[in-house]
């Protein structure tokens, strides 16, 4: 199996992959939903964090306690749970984000057995003094709970090397990124996007035997017989699960050099420092790091990065891909679009469930597009 066939092997079936790690019987498996989780904390603590991405099955169970028009990662995720196929998880992790993910973990700590349940009341507004404060007890408090659920003490030096490991594996992420970049052809989008997402399940210490040997191969290969690889577009919006649909816009002519997804480019973005005290150095990261639609740093601060990936990536164009019924990225919309138009930069929205429409309607969008660009 090569590097990148097991990236593949991991998302076709992530269950079966936690349920591997679980027989392993080396590390608690803790599920998480958002970026937003202090992976860190986690990681020093001696557990896994395996991140949850609902199911792509039909959803029935988790109808009893969600309404249709609820997110589908949300109903998904619960469906997964209720159906048994997350039995693998030690714990769950719940930061509080949207509404959506809130309800979720109300209704996961009364109908999903498991051994602990946190929830990770973050603040809001990311751009006070006293929410650095804030952010910084939230997340010492998540370090005794976990030390108490999982009896264990967590030391500043523990805390401390996690936080180089991930620095570590942000760094290569982030190099992925300008690869593609600097040199489209180099790696297809589907790729990319498998890579990231995986990463987010996979065991971080074989994360990081991997990751360098990509980079180093993706170097070699940059430059050679490049060719024209279509207009140049970033994506933006919601869809934590999104499928691939990186290969449908390249068949139409673009390619995806850049993103604002929360898994994309705000996973890894942003280095911690090392500091005295480890957990306020990885609240700091969070108040600086772009934020998310369920948070607040400023007016115009989503607006002015997506426009700063827009330049910094040299691209014509953005694609807004959201979930339906995501309420944050729906009320997002239209003054980031404002913003795009102020600036001349063309865009189009496409909105989805956890399933794509189908491949002609979609191709035929994005042809149109591509061509207008």
């Amino acid at each position: 199996m090569t590097r990148l066939e097991e990236f593949y092997e991991i998302l076709k079936d992530p269950a079966a992959y936690g349920r591997k790690l679980k027989g392993e019987g080396r590390r608690k498996i803790v599920g998480y939903f958002c970026s937003y989780t202090p992976e860190e904390i986690i990681y020093a603590a001696g557990a896994h964090h395996f991140r949850l991405f609902g199911t792509g099955e039909a959803v029935h169970l988790a109808d009893a306690h969600f309404q249709a028009y609820c997110c589908s990662l949300v109903r998904g995720a619960l469906e997964g749970a209720l159906a048994g196929h997350l039995g693998f998880l030690d714990g769950a992790v719940f930061p509080h984000t949207c509404d959506s993910i809130q309800r979720l973990s109300d209704v996961w700590r009364m109908n999903v057995k498991g051994p602990f349940h946190l929830d990770v009341v973050l603040p809001v507004k990311l751009d006070t003094d006293s929410a650095k404060a804030y952010m910084s007890d939230v997340l010492h408090k998540f370090r005794s709970d976990l030390e108490s659920r999982l009896n264990i003490t967590i030391g500043k030096e523990a805390m401390q090397d996690a936080i180089r490991v991930f620095n570590r594996i942000r760094g290569y992420l982030g190099r992925l990124y300008e690869i593609k970049a600097e040199h489209p052809g180099t790696i297809s989008g589907s790729d990319l996007h498998t890579i990231i997402k995986a990463s987010m399940i996979m065991s971080r210490d074989r994360l990081l035997e991997i990751l360098p040997d990509i980079v180093t191969d993706l170097e070699k290969k940059k430059g050679q017989g490049d060719k024209p690889s279509g207009k140049r577009l970033v994506m933006t919006g919601g869809i934590c699960n999104h499928p691939d649909i990186y290969r449908i816009i390249e068949e139409a002519g673009g390619v995806v050099v850049g993103d604002d997804f929360c898994t994309g480019s705000r996973y890894f973005e942003g280095i911690t420092e090392i500091k005295d005290d480890p957990v306020a150095a990885i609240a700091e990261r969070y108040m600086i790091r772009p934020p998310c639609p369920a948070k607040h740093a400023g007016l115009f601060t989503r607006a002015g990065h997506l426009v700063d990936i827009v330049r910094e990536k040299r691209a014509q164009g953005v694609v807004f891909f959201f979930l339906k019924f995501c309420d944050p990225h729906a009320f997002d919309y239209p003054y980031l679009k404002a913003s795009l138009d102020r600036e001349e930069i063309p865009s189009i929205m496409v909105e989805v469930e956890d399933q794509l429409p189908s491949e002609g309607q979609l191709r035929t969008r994005f042809e149109t597009f591509i061509e207008m660009l």
